[in-house]
């Protein structure tokens, strides 16, 4: 059973870790060399609040709800052992769980040449698809890497025929809806699925199927694209409120707390149903955890309400206006070195990174640990933003760096350890989460409108520039791991034949 208070206690203190230096560079940047108005500082500070005391809430809520319903399920549809029954339920709960993610609708707005529902069914279809494939490659062995090579081949195969304008958004949709909805069920969906095999490879398996669930969106987006043709004419610049006094400062956040109210509230309704109703079925769970299963969900349903809210409201407008200061300097190119800071930083804030980095500890028993995690997913981010801002300065092309990107990090996926490659492939899903999509975003938009170049090509993409270089920075500490471990294997080799020598020696001598 969970001790409220000390849990509570250590999730503040990782919550602080992760937020504070972000307001320590915001606020470094804005008495400097990028003052913004105090209204905006004022609405960036009480979203700071917000985001904290709704990241305590979302962690400890994930630890109590989440997890435990996600690794249930998966445990419960794996042992009926019906292939049909396992499909079915995978798919179903694929869509539904999409459907229900916050960013898909932020996502669905952006495009407004193709219908709102059919975007939004089309990304849950692709979702549900690939994570029925997820588990099937888990339940058959099938490697990763093959399955990565494949369908990115496609992937790319359709970017050269979609309109070149759509192709940063269609990317930036494989980010988007892999948020903190998805990510924790999902990942412990496929723990549980893992835990009832006995065989060697079950702890790599159980990682890898957020990567594929994030292939899908993208799959989904091209060929709507293909379809509909959208361009970039239809996007515009994301506005900065004006604040006058302090009501209309409460009035802002006040509005928005009962779209995400509501919003979250739909959000979670679809686990909660799934979940009562593999309850019934099973009826394999003591009243007391029942309990508490509940009470982290309110818990989950509180913190992201405060967190989304924080950061839609408050986060939104500093970052726009930040991007579009920085930007107007004579010397924009500092742009560049500030949003590496800022990405390094940034990413640990994001919820679902807590969930990663903890669920990979423990399943590793410690062989990887959630600093290392931690360490490899900041540089991967802090270099995902430097080459993100290079592309607002410079208006180059999105797939001059991801087929390169790519391309190197499926080469990596032959060469390092198979937990390793489902480890960095989820890991780009879930590092592009809200954060990205309320700061950073915004950040880039700002400064493209200042430099007056086209939102739609040179700022959006920065979503899946952010996913993508996880990709490379955490397999390549997977294969110093492996290298690591082979040197320490042959020392203990060597030493064992030295021992054994010296024994034999001492032997021979005892003989004689």
């Amino acid at each position: 059973m969970f001790n409220i208070p000390t849990v509570f206690k250590e999730k503040l203190s990782e919550t602080l870790k992760a937020v504070l230096p972000i307001l320590a560079i915001v606020l470094l940047l804005c008495f400097s060399i990028a003052p913004i108005p105090p209204s905006i500082l004022m609405t960036f500070l009480i979203g700071a609040v917000l985001l904290i005391i709704g990241m305590l809430f979302f962690n400890v809520g994930v630890d109590m709800s989440m997890n435990q319903i996600g690794e249930r399920v998966g445990s419960i549809i794996t042992k009926s052992k019906n292939i049909f029954i396992v499909v079915l339920i995978t798919f179903i709960m694929g869509f539904v769980i999409t459907i229900s993610e916050p960013d898909l609708q932020v996502l669905a707005q952006q495009i407004p040449s193709i219908p709102n529902h059919t975007l939004i069914f089309a990304v849950a279809g692709g979702v549900a698809v690939f994570l029925v494939f997820a588990i099937l490659r888990m339940l058959l062995g099938i490697p990763l890497s093959y399955l990565l090579l494949g369908f990115y081949a496609i992937v790319f195969a359709l970017a050269f025929l979609v309109p070149g304008d759509f192709l940063a958004i269609s990317f930036d949709s494989g980010g988007v809806t892999t948020g903190p909805m998805t990510v924790p069920f999902i990942m412990s969906f496929g723990i549980g699925i893992a835990a009832i095999r006995s065989d060697k490879h079950a702890e790599d398996d159980s990682f890898g199927l957020v990567s594929l669930c994030s292939i899908g969106p993208i799959l989904a987006v091209l060929i709507l694209g293909l379809i509909y043709k959208p361009d970039s004419t239809e996007q515009v610049s994301e506005s900065i409120p004006i604040i006058d006094n302090t009501v209309d400062l409460w009035q802002l956040f006040a509005s928005g707390f009962p779209h995400y109210i509501k919003e979250m509230a739909i959000s979670l309704l679809p686990i909660v149903v799934f979940f009562a109703i593999f309850q019934c079925i099973a009826r394999d769970i003591s009243k007391r955890s029942l309990i508490r299963i509940l009470v982290g969900v309110i818990y989950t349903y509180i913190g992201l309400v405060l967190f989304l809210t924080g950061v839609n409201v408050g986060f939104m407008p500093a970052g726009n206006y930040l991007g579009q200061t920085i930007a107007d300097l004579p010397y924009a190119w500092i742009i560049v070195p500030i949003g590496m800071i800022i990405g390094y930083f940034i990413v640990l804030a994001e919820p679902a990174v807590f969930v990663l980095t903890r669920q990979v500890e423990e399943m590793t028993s410690g062989a990887i640990s959630s600093k290392a995690m931690g360490l490899s997913l900041s540089i991967g981010v802090s270099l995902s933003v430097g080459l993100a801002m290079i592309r607002v300065l410079t208006g180059i092309s999105i797939l001059w760096f991801l087929v390169p990107g790519y391309l190197i990090a499926l080469v990596l996926t032959f060469f390092v350890p198979k937990i390793f490659t489902a480890i960095a492939f989820d890991s780009g899903g879930v590092a592009s989460g809200p954060m990205t999509a309320t700061f950073l975003l915004p950040f880039a938009m700002g400064a493209c409108t200042a430099l007056g170049g086209n939102i739609i090509t040179d700022a959006f993409g920065i979503v899946a520039m952010v996913a993508m270089t996880p990709l490379i920075t955490i397999q390549i500490m997977g294969l110093v791991f492996q290298i690591k471990e082979n040197r320490l294997h042959h020392d203990l080799a060597e030493e064992y034949v030295e021992v054994t020598l010296d024994s034999y020696d001492d032997y021979e001598i005892i003989e004689l």
